[in-house]
């Protein structure tokens, strides 16, 4: 083998590589793209999970509220009622 050809040789196989290398540069750059939009995505659901969470106590308090006027009897009753027997 020449030096020319050994020379073309190792030229092909870089370019080859090249092309491997944009390739996996390209891909990198789309799943760093899908990463950022799933973090934006899990905030949002974080934001609502904590609003929802809050209605939860409000609810909850309000509850024990409603139990408190009503006596534990009176609730019982009444839920019994709303139960299809």
């Amino acid at each position: 083998m020449t030096n020319e050809e050994f020379q073309n040789l190792v030229l092909e196989k870089l370019n080859k590589i090249d092309k491997e290398v944009n390739g996996i540069k390209n891909h990198t750059a789309s799943l760093m793209e899908f990463r950022t939009e799933v973090n934006a995505q899990l905030e949002t659901i974080n934001k609502r999970l904590d609003t929802t969470n809050e209605k939860i106590d409000t609810i909850i308090e309000d509850n024990k509220s409603i139990h408190g006027l009503l006596g534990e009897h009176e609730v019982a009753i009444r839920t019994l009622r709303r139960k299809p027997v």
